[in-house]
């Protein structure tokens, strides 16, 4: 069941030159119960005092299981945008209202298939860190593997990129594919590619046998990525999408 609360910010960091990481705690004091992959919805109003909301997707790294006491999200500078000037100007003891958590986006217990291909773009990027403790333990269990692949215009652009790059090498199985459409990184990693996500996905060759796929973030990467994996034969129950709109 969504439950509605209030947050308070407690820490915020630039990941990125246009995108905020923002650390939340309830002001109520009470914990947050949510299955990796989901997301809250942030409760405001344009200046005519017209309601309005956008959603973000939990970014808190956990245990994957227990209720969380700091609730993690990353936000898209857009420009003229109402939820920009509210989240972007927010400062540590400040508070927003908001609710949840929704959505199904999550790994789902009963799949069996050998490997997830998780692709993303931009803050698309931020259900599958939150996903990592879950990832942990199925890798663990051997047989089977897990390919991110994340599409951004450059290096500064790759939200939480060091985080996978460690979790690559301590997870056998996991691998973090950097797709860089603009400019390479100055020190090149051996899964970095050139281009965009869906156009690396060739080299991956899909199947329906073996895999399961997440596609979040930009509508045109979701719509690119959902086309050419039905090309491959994977059945729409094997895609699960989640499109991110930038609103003002």
């Amino acid at each position: 069941m969504a439950d509605h609360f209030t947050l308070r910010l407690v820490d915020s960091y630039m990941l990125a030159p246009t995108v905020r990481h923002l650390v939340f705690e309830r002001a109520d004091g009470q914990v947050l119960a949510f299955v990796p992959g989901q997301f809250l919805q942030v409760h405001f109003q344009y200046d005519d005092g017209t309601p309005t909301k956008r959603s973000y997707s939990v970014a808190t790294v956990g245990d994957g299981r227990s209720p969380a006491q700091r609730i993690e999200i990353a936000v898209s500078y857009v420009e003229g945008g109402a939820a920009t000037r509210l989240l972007g100007s927010l400062e540590a003891g400040q508070t927003v209202e908001a609710s949840g958590p929704y959505g199904r986006f999550c790994l789902q217990p009963g799949d069996a298939h050998p490997r997830y291909l998780l692709l993303a773009t931009g803050t698309g990027v931020t259900p599958y860190r939150a996903m990592l403790p879950l990832l942990r333990e199925l890798l663990a269990q051997g047989g089977r593997e897990v390919a991110l692949l994340y599409g951004a215009r450059n290096e500064t652009e790759l939200l939480y990129g060091a985080e996978f790059e460690a979790f690559e090498r301590e997870n056998p199985g996991f691998s973090f594919h950097a797709c860089l459409s603009r400019q390479a990184r100055a020190v090149p990693r051996p899964n970095d590619r050139s281009g965009h996500v869906q156009g690396v996905l060739a080299e991956l060759s899909p199947s329906a046998d073996r895999d399961i796929a997440y596609l979040c973030g930009n509508p045109n990467m979701v719509d690119g990525a959902f086309n050419a994996l039905k090309e491959y034969g994977l059945p729409v129950p094997q895609i699960r999408r989640e499109k991110y709109v930038s609103s003002r």
